[in-house]
């Protein structure tokens, strides 16, 4: 991190965490130049579920909730941007405050509970980049107080799937009461079968496929791996996002640790990609497989794919080290493209994946 970025992030770290992220999407809104994205480099190009993104390297589902700022963060040399979570109807998430920086551990726990301005604001200004280069996935998720959550994810599905460059269905937040239990087999299989259904009436109507992506905790055990894997592989999902946040606290420093919520950043990597690997010998080469945790460096995200991830997302380690990581890591891939002697990253996938495999959850 450069000098600039040091005085800045200091800056931030005055305010509480919400404030700041507030500060950092009105600056990104306002234009505010923070670093030079990289030049586009054929050799990170990744073709998967039927799209070509530039590089393998997103930011992930949690930063831009209401579809405010897309473009900048493409423009900060992410390969593609995931906004939301959104749900059917505004909500203003659980009571404040609900962000916890662990700055010994490089980590954050977030208690949010899908705050976000609700389905029609986020399609309005999602209809309003139409046209727009650079992809852009929307995560759906159900309302706290819904009655039939999994209508929630269909008419997610319905409104979004054709301004969408790939739909994620967002069912592994600790923060809303229940909302992991749509991982179980039987609950999975019905949600999986409404929304593929949702999709394929959008798609013969739009004559476009939209990539459908499920996004898992890394808190399942085995079974509960082996479980998700069947109904991703039956019902012909496109691909699945390990992980959303865990509620595990093993190794922590920061007093905050015993904040309840979501727990981001550093110390998810290993768990994180150590089940990503689990997934991908289940799910086999076809799938698309998206990595999360824990991402702050090139090395790291290469080390995802490495262990079987197609595609890599970041969120919490922009928090620590500024608004150029994303071109930092980029240029990075590029450099370890060069190093290895491969013709393109996607190359270095699932050369450590027994190694990931075999790592303790």
């Amino acid at each position: 991190m450069g000098g600039v970025e040091r005085i800045g992030q200091k800056l931030l770290f005055a305010f509480d965490p919400e404030t700041a992220h507030g500060f950092s999407i009105a600056a990104l809104k306002a234009g505010s130049g923070f670093c030079r994205p990289p030049a586009r480099d054929t050799r990170l190009e990744v073709k998967a579920g039927g799209l070509t993104f530039p590089n393998p390297l997103g930011m992930a589902a949690g930063y831009d909730k209401n579809a405010e700022v897309p473009d900048a963060l493409i423009g900060l040399g992410f390969g593609f941007a995931e906004v939301g979570t959104v749900t059917p109807l505004p909500q203003t998430g659980n009571p404040k405050p609900r962000i916890f920086r662990l700055t010994q551990d490089h980590a954050v726990i977030n208690r949010l509970g899908f705050n976000n301005d609700g389905h029609e604001r986020c399609l309005a200004r999602l209809q309003a980049r139409t046209g727009r280069r650079g992809i852009v996935g929307v995560n759906i998720g159900a309302n706290k107080d819904s009655s039939d959550r999994v209508a929630d994810y269909r008419l997610g599905v319905e409104r979004f799937a054709s301004l969408a460059s790939y739909l994620t269905v967002n069912i592994s937040s600790p923060n809303t009461p229940g909302l992991r239990a749509l991982q179980a087999r039987e609950a999975l299989a019905e949600l999986l079968e409404a929304v593929t259904e949702a999709r394929a009436v959008s798609d013969a109507a739009s004559n476009k496929h939209t990539p459908l992506f499920l996004k898992i905790a890394p808190d399942l055990n085995e079974t509960e791996l082996d479980d998700v894997a069947a109904q991703v592989l039956a019902k012909k999902v496109d691909g699945v996002i390990v992980s959303n946040t865990t509620l595990s606290r093993h190794g922590l420093a920061s007093s905050h640790a015993i904040e309840a919520g979501g727990l981001s950043g550093r110390p998810l990597f290993a768990r994180s990609t150590a089940v990503l690997a689990r997934m991908r010998r289940r799910l086999g080469p076809e799938v698309v497989i998206v990595g999360v945790g824990g991402v702050t460096s090139a090395e790291t995200a290469a080390e995802k794919i490495r262990a079987g991830a197609d595609l890599v997302q970041l969120y919490t380690g922009m928090i620590y080290d500024g608004p150029a990581l994303p071109a930092r890591i980029v240029r990075g891939l590029s450099a370890i493209v060069q190093r290895e002697g491969v013709a393109s990253i996607g190359a270095l996938r699932d050369t450590a994946l027994a190694k990931w495999e075999a790592a303790p959850i």
